[in-house]
């Protein structure tokens, strides 16, 4: 029996999160502090008294999940319980946090510079990405070098697959996928085509922050977007999160390796229930739970 910890994405954010442990925890307020030191505004009170708009900013939502996730993985302890970690996009950097590859304030940092990073990206030129639901992987790949000017994403659960794209391949891709018989079809609410060539320039700037900033390595073994395999090679860690932004999440084979690895029990951490319901669709085998906040105590 093993145990499988595993961290949100983008998408996972909720007005009022870490609220709880703000008030709960002395080394929670700290960190919450020093969040706000780094960043340079007060993301704390965006996060708990913030609307759902203002949390919708890569700026702000790319950091406030990480420090939710990896302030709250603190506080469970969960290095201490961890066989092995692993974070869908952005929840890669916490899983890298709570596994001591990274320090808190070091993560924190890099993920300023790719939240930051990426919006310039989006800005530059316009992207987008859609969700294809029911359709073969593989089938999904071969409409993408059909089309051109699209490709796969996110990998997330078998029939599940996110695509980045130009616009209008985005929206030809969507057509052709309902005539070809996906079940569901449909664009996504974001305003740029992440995990794709599109990020390019985003990744140059990623890069920078990340071979200036130091790697230990990890408690567990963690289980990159890259490639679906547990790393703790500080300098492949390294070179797998540069690659990350232009390349796409295998979440449906990181779950799969780290279950053929040995792992029955998955824990999600941080905003959000996606992971779990996504672990559950690619192994219904395995046990599944999660903590958006600290447990009552008895």
């Amino acid at each position: 029996m093993k145990n499988a910890f595993v961290f949100p994405g983008q998408g996972a954010q909720f007005p009022g999160m870490g609220k709880d442990l703000y008030e709960r925890s002395e080394q929670a307020r700290a960190r919450f502090q020093r969040a706000n030191d780094i960043l340079g505004f007060d993301i704390a009170s965006i996060m708990f008294d913030g609307t759902v708009e203002a949390l919708q900013k890569t700026s702000v939502t790319q950091p406030a999940i990480y420090i939710h996730s990896v302030i709250l993985a603190l506080e469970l302890n969960i290095q201490q319980q961890a066989d092995m970690v692993a974070g869908h996009s952005l929840g890669e950097f916490s899983a890298l946090a709570v596994s001591g590859a990274l320090s808190f304030e070091d993560g924190l940092k890099l993920v300023q510079i790719r939240a930051n990073a990426m919006q310039k990206a989006c800005d530059a030129a316009p992207s987008t990405m859609a969700a294809i639901v029911g359709m073969d992987d593989a089938a999904v790949e071969a409409l993408c070098l059909e089309i051109g000017d699209v490709s796969p994403a996110n990998y997330n659960s078998p029939g599940q697959l996110v695509v980045s794209g130009g616009v209008q391949a985005i929206q030809t891709l969507i057509e052709q996928a309902k005539t070809k018989g996906a079940k569901m079809a449909v664009p996504l609410t974001v305003n740029g085509a992440f995990h794709s060539s599109y990020m390019e320039p985003a990744r140059i700037e990623l890069e920078a922050g990340i071979l200036n900033t130091p790697f230990q390595k990890p408690s567990c073994p963690v289980y990159q977007n890259v490639c679906a395999k547990g790393i703790t090679d500080p300098e492949e860690i390294r070179r797998n999160l540069v690659a990350q932004l232009t390349a796409p999440v295998r979440w449906t084979q990181s779950v799969q390796q780290m279950i053929s690895d040995g792992a029955t029990h998955f824990t999600e951490i941080g905003p959000g229930k996606v992971l779990q319901g996504l672990v559950k669709r690619i192994d219904k085998s395995v046990q599944t739970a999660g903590f958006q906040s600290m447990p009552t105590p008895e």
